[in-house]
């Protein structure tokens, strides 16, 4: 693991940091926040997963979350959205929500993306592995939040793997891609027409299909341009009601769906996840 930069924040450490990929077979880059310690103390891990377009870069330099990491406790990680680098195919057509910084958090099985767009396998087993081995973290506390198609991932992942978060929550999530023009482009692209791939990265037909977690929180901006058209948190709320999930829908009249929006909500957010971790 190669250290880009550390820089001294709220008393803690915040760090980019790359290393090759053997899930990728990239090399990827990621950030992680470490808040003052004791020595020898591990800490509780919120993940966060970005957007389309976004890189680490994006939540860690405009997301706000170091105060509340370093009153609270928290580990905050940020992993890339997609493999990058010579050789990593892109969307033919150059569009921004397929192929670079588009992963959509699956393990892709159609070519030519299924060498390199490996992003379920990273985020969930590669990456856990390496914050285990390189930073205090305690991996028994571990809670995932996300952004739009990050708000997707972290859905998905929580839902799969309920033993392993502690609290799932995201900000204008991408809640069933399946039905919408974002994720039907992605996941055809990704998984192929075999619709039954699909359910399994998709958080409504996760629900549907019986994956339980005891609650969720979602925040979505009132005034998100792509509210109805590709997020449509109703389909959650419907699916959550049917299976006996407790939900927390936030919709907040005026706001969008930029980083002015996550980061007003960020606090909130991390600390509703320390209560639970």
């Amino acid at each position: 693991m190669e250290t880009i930069s550390t820089n001294r924040s709220h008393d803690g450490i915040q760090g980019v940091y790359r290393h090759a990929s053997a899930a990728t077979g990239t090399d990827m880059t990621f950030s992680v926040y470490v808040p003052p310690h004791a020595e020898g103390a591990r800490l509780p891990v919120v993940w966060y997963l970005s957007g389309l377009t976004c890189t680490h870069a994006n939540v860690t330099e405009k997301g706000e979350f170091r105060s509340a990491c370093a009153e609270l406790g928290l580990i905050f990680v940020a992993p890339d959205t997609s493999p990058r680098g010579e050789g990593v195919p892109d969307d033919p057509e150059g569009a921004y929500d397929f192929g670079l910084g588009a992963g959509f958090y699956v393990d892709a099985t159609q070519e030519p993306f299924s060498r390199h767009y490996r992003m379920w396998s990273y985020v969930t087993d590669e990456l856990p592995g390496i914050i285990g081995e390189s930073f205090p973290a305690d991996m028994t506390r571990q809670s995932i939040m996300g952004h739009s198609m990050g708000g997707h991932g972290a859905l998905t992942i929580g839902l799969t793997l309920p033993d392993r978060f502690r609290a799932v929550s995201a900000f204008s999530p991408i809640v069933a891609p399946g039905a919408v023009p974002w994720g039907q482009k992605a996941l055809a692209g990704y998984l192929g027409e075999d619709k039954a791939a699909w359910r399994r990265h998709d958080a409504v037909a996760l629900i549907e299909d019986g994956a339980r977690v005891p609650e969720l929180l979602v925040d979505q901006g009132a005034a998100d341009q792509f509210l109805d058209g590709q997020l449509q948190p109703h389909r959650l709320r419907d699916a959550c009601d049917a299976a006996g999930i407790g939900l927390t829908l936030g919709l907040h009249e005026g706001y969008d769906h930029s980083y002015y929006f996550i980061s007003t909500f960020m606090e909130t957010q991390l600390r509703w996840h320390a209560a639970r971790l």
